[in-house]
């Protein structure tokens, strides 16, 4: 396949599938409950930034939640281009191995690859279980008598790690050189910008009335419940709900 023609495949996968992205974080906003942001952000922070309104602690609470949400989302949705895109050029596809998301073969080497965002997504214990996984796949892999060598790629669709290597049998291939290891192309991590804002704005603004619709809920439903007479969070009330546990519980 040519780069003209690789190009304008991955732009048209773009476009037919960008709007997934955008409806499901328009679904994770009508499946948000209050009790659900109160119980999962620490209330001891909120009130340390002198967050003293209904309405500025569940800005605070919908924005840090709505943000981690959309990393994990848009995460997911990159896997599925990287996949496609490997599939195009190497006949790459989604793996069944546990902890690999896609399996290719290119230039005589079996490679099992780890999609993540980003390459700051593992500590110590994540990133031991994913070497774990790396060794169980390839140890399958040989036991089913295939012969040719075998490769565990870390693949970051964004950033940079400066020692690609890791000298442990697996690649951390991030940013640009993940991109043009799956589609052989150095433009590739580039090319994918422009068309991710297909209907950016029309797709963004359904979003913020969403959003405003929610933050509108929640702020009455807060003041309601956790405000006195006179406009005072009552923090303790909060508290309890996210740290409490039921009388007479015992460890």
């Amino acid at each position: 396949m040519d780069t003209e023609e690789l190009i304008k495949k991955v732009e048209g996968y773009v476009r037919d599938n960008i709007s997934t992205f955008h409806q499901d974080r328009i679904q994770k906003l009508k499946e948000l409950k209050l009790n659900k942001l109160l119980k999962r952000k620490n209330p001891y922070l909120y009130k340390a930034k002198d967050l003293n309104t209904p309405g500025a602690v569940v800005e605070s609470l919908a924005s840090a939640f709505m943000s981690s949400a959309e990393e994990t989302m848009f995460g997911d949705w990159l896997e599925g281009l990287a996949i496609f895109v490997a599939n195009e050029v190497y006949g790459g596809v989604k793996s069944s191995a546990l902890g690999i998301d896609l399996e290719m073969d290119k230039d005589g080497v079996h490679y099992f690859v780890s999609i993540k965002s980003g390459p700051n997504w593992s500590n110590s214990s994540s990133l031991k279980k994913l070497k774990e996984y790396f060794v169980q796949a390839q140890r399958v892999y040989r036991t089913s008598g295939n012969k040719i060598p075998s490769q565990g790629i870390e693949g970051c669709c964004y950033g940079i790690d400066r020692t690609p290597n890791k000298n442990d049998g697996h690649l951390k291939l991030c940013g640009e050189l993940f991109w043009k290891f799956i589609s052989g192309l150095d433009s590739m991590y580039t090319d994918i910008i422009e068309p991710l804002g297909t209907d950016a704005t029309s797709q963004n603004e359904e979003y913020k009335k969403e959003y405003d619709k929610m933050i509108t809920r929640f702020t009455m439903a807060f003041g309601k419940k956790y405000a006195d007479k006179d406009g005072n969070l009552k923090w303790d009330k909060i508290v309890e709900l996210n740290s409490g546990y039921p009388d007479g519980f015992e460890y």
